[in-house]
């Protein structure tokens, strides 16, 4: 499985949201420059994160964004199902539970294909927003102490 710019970007616009909106709401602008990321590709990142009920918005001179509820409970399978979809490596009627494969009876791959699709639900599963910005802030402090940039 290889996931896009959407949710290697979106990931890590959520990490810096859960990180600097505990203080107040973050622009679109903050955030793209914090990461990177440019505010037309943030934008639709953030409207597709909006939608899954992962961040609110909030309007007014002091708006932005913020989470929706707390960074312990978001999961990164959250976030990246919100913005890559379906996270399966195949399209295969033994994962999915779909009849539409004429051999999926007979078929000896589709267990091959199952346990590395549970593999790929525990792992995104089983790790939550606040351990990545946990991790952040801890490499922020290190890199602050060493005075060494990161370039992601």
């Amino acid at each position: 499985m290889k996931l896009s710019t959407k949710g290697r970007y979106g990931l890590r616009a959520m990490i810096d949201l859960a990180d600097y909106s505990e203080e107040m709401p973050q622009s679109i602008a903050n955030i793209a420059e914090r990461q990177s990321i440019s505010d037309s590709y943030l934008e639709q990142l953030m409207a597709k994160l909006k939608k899954a009920g992962l961040i609110e918005s909030i309007r007014g001179s002091q708006g932005g964004y913020v989470l929706a509820k707390p960074s312990k409970e978001i999961r990164v399978g959250d976030v990246l199902r919100a913005l890559e979809g379906d996270l399966s490596p195949v399209k295969c009627a033994g994962i999915s539970g779909e009849s539409d494969c004429a051999g999926s009876d007979f078929c000896v791959t589709k267990h091959v294909w199952k346990r590395i699709d549970d593999s790929i639900q525990n792992a995104v599963d089983s790790i939550f927003l606040s351990e990545l910005v946990e991790d952040s802030r801890n490499a922020r402090m290190l890199n602050n102490e060493q005075n060494v940039s990161c370039d992601i």
